[in-house]
């Protein structure tokens, strides 16, 4: 049973890998956790968001991820 998060942008760099499996059930608490502190700190950060199961989640902290899901962490875009 596992969860997979995605590491985009430069969270990819920060991370070190572009994924990353993690036991499921996944939480915020347990996101923060499994991603190392550097990715931990850009993701408390409101500009930065997470979605689950392709979803953009509209609270990040209610993330309740399960068996197979897939965890994108979004940097903010930028550019014109």
């Amino acid at each position: 049973m596992a969860v997979t998060i995605l590491f985009l942008g430069p969270l990819r760099d920060l991370a070190g890998a572009e994924t990353l499996e993690v036991e499921a059930p996944l939480d915020w608490s347990g996101l923060l956790g499994s991603v190392g502190e550097e990715v931990a700190d850009q993701l408390q950060q409101e500009r930065v968001n997470v979605a689950c199961a392709g979803r953009v989640l509209a609270d990040k902290t209610a993330l309740k991820a399960k068996d197979g899901d897939e965890v994108a962490l979004l940097p903010p875009v930028s550019g014109g």
